[in-house]
């Protein structure tokens, strides 16, 4: 085969025989075909060795730069058989499996690719650096990532973590390095979808980045996994972490500068056993809404907490799970009271977002600085109004109550399912119910719902035997998303706060002194006029904000 396709070559002039010894003198200490070594020493160019092979196998010829080739006939031939092989299907007819290879004489291949598809394959000619492209392409990565590094400016700066960031623009070079190419594009594409976590994630055979939006994780792209290990490297330098240690889990945080928005990344590493776990959590304040007005609460539970915020003592808390807007609730409460003659101090693990006028304290459990630490400096500080990240023991929330009753306004979060239980989940904790009764202003649970795209908002028909067991309304009208460009087809477009604001009455004292049950004290909320979770999500369901879908998934029946 190499002598005639060699005498085929000197037959049509297209090399010398000096040209030809000389590509066999590098194939004997290199390896590779004959075309491979005249392509490599010059002598022939790939598109004329790929017509050339074209003509003389009576095969057709195809730039795969110009072919846009369907997913389902990729998924056709196994990524090992493309990769070993070289070739790449290209398009089906019927029974026919149009594939490309940069050598049609390899009738191995041909052979292998019937026995896999149990089609007939049609060979067609491309060049080899092609056939190499469209592998890389359609194998190692997905539609998304070149969706994603399109038409995306590179305005991307890191910037140094600083009173005053002065922001170092990546320089020219790595610029135009593919894997910082990348991992930039990544973060744009994130930030621009209005994600709220990254998730890169390492298996033995592929690589996936999911976004977190509106609370819920979407598959988005299949980076090349022979980059994984430059794409972990990337963020770790980004976020200022040990690129050697690869054994133990790290958390660092990027501030970076997106076009002329400011964004802040907090990035935790965690070892698995194909390569590390990288998860940023995406702080964009300029997603942040501080204005309590504007977050949908119904009007007697919105005046109950600013009366709350607004008393200059006591305690108010948010609960709610992990992801569930408590911060915002609370930055949103003390944004409404900062003024320049009130001294606010706060004590987060970790300080997610900077507010101006307000003094913000970073735990480190490292060295000491635990939340009762922090509480207890607190107190010799001169505050006005305090604000705990969390009451986790009972040290934290002893502090808290007695900073309450000596003229402290107190701000803080616990994980409860309900308003009512956080009473309990006070008194488990082992403060005296004397101490919670006295000292709580108001208890806030919240939930997020995701909301309905108004692009494709359309009426939907819930059985009645489902209304009827949720108590709801059966005149009722529903409403769900269909699914569109604009939501990414999931029917949802950002996201709603469902709310359930328990102010402490005479009544409730009363009944928390006397050590009420959680059921007591829900039933004589609800009485004196108190929304549950699942109420506000059926009002905010009839008022066409959500599904009851969500509403279902979000809240539970008491």
């Amino acid at each position: 085969m190499k002598d005639k396709i060699a005498g085929k070559l000197l037959e049509a002039n297209l090399v010398s025989q000096e040209q030809l010894q000389k590509a066999l003198e590098t194939q004997r200490a290199e390896g590779g075909t004959v075309g491979q070594n005249l392509v490599r020493t010059g002598a022939l160019s790939e598109v004329a060795y790929a017509e050339f092979l074209g003509q003389m196998y009576n095969f057709p010829t195809v730039q795969l730069s110009e072919v846009e080739v369907d997913e389902e006939v990729t998924a056709l031939i196994p990524e090992d058989v493309a990769t070993r092989f070289q070739v790449i299907p290209i398009a089906r007819h019927g029974r026919v499996l149009e594939v490309a290879m940069s050598n049609p004489s390899n009738i191995f291949a041909i052979d292998d690719i019937k026995f896999i598809t149990g089609l007939e394959v049609k060979p067609v000619v491309c060049t080899e650096s092609d056939v190499r492209a469209a592998i890389d392409k359609y194998f190692d990565s997905a539609d998304s990532l070149k969706q994603v590094l399109e038409g995306i400016e590179d305005d991307v700066e890191l910037v140094e973590d600083e009173e005053e960031p002065d922001a170092s623009v990546l320089s020219e070079e790595s610029q135009n390095a593919p894997v910082v190419k990348l991992v930039n594009s990544l973060l744009v594409d994130a930030v621009g979808r209005g994600a709220s976590d990254i998730h890169i994630e390492c298996y033995e055979k592929k690589m996936r980045v999911r976004y977190r939006i509106d609370g819920v994780l979407q598959e988005m792209m299949h980076p090349p996994v022979k980059m994984k290990s430059a794409i972990v490297s990337r963020l770790k330098i980004m976020s200022e972490l040990d690129i050697a240690e690869r054994r133990v889990p790290q958390d660092g945080r990027i501030k970076l500068k997106v076009g002329q928005k400011k964004v802040d990344l907090r990035v935790s590493t965690l070892p698995c056993i194909f390569g590390e776990k990288i998860v940023m959590r995406i702080l964009d304040k300029g997603n942040l809404k501080l204005d309590l007005a504007d977050f949908g609460m119904e009007e007697t539970a919105l005046k109950h907490v600013t009366d709350a915020v607004s008393m200059p003592y006591g305690m108010c808390l948010v609960t709610g799970p992990t992801g569930s807007g408590k911060t915002t609730t609370l930055y949103s409460c003390l944004s409404r009271v900062n003024k320049p003659d009130i001294n606010i101090m706060t004590a987060e693990d970790p300080v997610e977002y900077n507010l101006d006028g307000i003094n913000q304290v970073q735990v480190n459990e490292g060295v000491g600085l635990t939340f009762a630490a922090a509480l207890k400096s607190f107190l010799r500080q001169d505050p006005n109004i305090v604000m705990v990240g969390e009451i986790r023991d009972l040290e934290t929330g002893s502090i808290a109550v007695k900073a309450a009753l000596t003229g402290h306004l107190v701000l803080s979060t616990l994980h409860t399912n309900d308003a009512p239980a956080t009473v309990n989940r006070m008194i488990d904790m082992g403060v005296e119910p004397f101490l919670v009764a006295t000292s709580t202003n108001v208890i806030l649970a919240q939930r997020l719902v995701r909301r309905i795209c108004k692009n494709c908002k359309e009426e939907e028909k819930v059985p009645e035997e489902t209304l009827r067991d949720l108590d709801a309304d059966p005149s009722i009208v529903c409403f769900h998303g269909v699914g569109c460009d604009e939501c990414n087809g999931t029917g949802y477009k950002g996201r709603q706060g469902l709310y359930e604001v328990m102010p402490i009455s005479a009544n409730l004292r009363e009944l928390i002194l006397d050590r009420a049950s959680t059921a007591e004290l829900r039933e004589a909320a609800i009485s004196e006029g108190m929304l549950t979770l699942r109420m506000d999500g059926l009002r905010n369901v009839a008022r066409g904000v959500t599904s009851m879908e969500e509403v279902l998934r979000e809240t539970a029946d008491h």
